[in-house]
């Protein structure tokens, strides 16, 4: 089973940059697509950014223009760039891998994805 894990998380000021690592532990099928996901105590989940399955990127309207995500297949490692961070940024980041199709249905991502425990980013003012 494919675990992945992020990193890079941290503590910054609003208008800081932190870069988000997710690197799995073994192949990801090439029918799968992975993303960035972030989620805040009492708050449902909220898709960030993820790859579609043309290599294109998809971005949530709360990040665009301010947080890039980018794939290494070699290294089988996610990013996510995030530069001009606001509070509003702060979370509980996760990433996942998922059949293409599947990324934009949370019964979905539930039942058929592969979940990274997290990395937390607080952002303050």
């Amino acid at each position: 089973q494919v675990q992945l894990r992020e990193s890079g998380g941290g503590s910054v000021q609003a208008g800081d940059s932190l870069r988000l690592s997710c690197a799995a532990s073994g192949t990801i099928r090439s029918d799968y697509c992975m993303g960035w996901f972030r989620q805040v105590d009492g708050k449902g989940r909220e898709a960030v950014a993820h790859i579609a399955n043309d290599g294109s990127a998809i971005y949530a309207d709360s990040v665009k223009g301010r947080f890039t995500v980018s794939q290494d297949n070699v290294k089988m490692i996610l990013y996510l760039q995030m530069d001009r961070l606001e509070p509003e940024d702060t979370a509980l980041y996760r990433c996942v891998a998922v059949y293409c199709d599947m990324m934009a249905d949370d019964y979905d991502l539930d039942v058929f994805g592969i979940w990274g425990r997290g990395t937390q980013v607080n952002v303050s003012s």
